[in-house]
């Protein structure tokens, strides 16, 4: 094979049915539910207000996704195959959640939550791009928006906390 060539293999290798897809971005929007569901009662109260915003947000997105998957009208195009998003790695990798102990500190909180969001604004705008329109290319579009959002929020917060001395 010469170089710079892909191969039949590598090029399906590359490649995820939607369904597939969806099954991971439900599992990712289900853990971070769970994780900043956890933090609630363990973050400084400076912080307990996001938290608890961020985990009703994963768990609209949980049900987004879950109710999309269920709709009989899309079976077609779930099961057609798009290029993996280079985030995708990432994307997965953040389903692993860390173990911030029973006093998290609020730069750990912040830093962690803003790592995350931007994995999934970065995977559901790829997505966006790559999937067919429709309805599961628009959830695409609305979730690398909301994301998008959440990123920027806990960007200013993040400044505000860390340069305020407040961590």
């Amino acid at each position: 094979m010469k170089e710079g060539h892909t191969s039949g293999y590598e090029k399906l290798q590359s490649k995820k049915s939607l369904a597939e897809i969806l099954e991971v971005a439900i599992e990712f929007e289900r853990t971070a539910r769970d994780f900043y569901s956890g933090l609630i009662p363990k973050v400084s109260k400076q912080l307990r207000y996001l938290v608890q915003e961020l985990a009703e947000e994963e768990q609209r997105h949980y049900d987004l996704f879950s109710q999309l998957k269920a709709r009989p009208d899309i079976d077609k195009q779930i099961e057609a195959l798009v290029d993996t998003p280079a985030s995708d790695k990432r994307f997965s990798d953040a389903i692993l959640l860390p173990d911030l102990g029973e006093q998290p500190d609020d730069q750990a909180v912040l830093q962690y939550a803003l790592g995350r969001e931007h994995a999934a604004m970065e995977q559901y705008r790829s997505l966006a791009e790559n999937t067919a329109d429709g309805p599961v290319r628009e959830l695409f579009r609305f979730l690398a928006n909301e994301e998008t959002l959440h990123k920027n929020h806990l960007e200013k917060l993040y400044y505000e906390i860390v340069h305020s001395g407040g961590v």
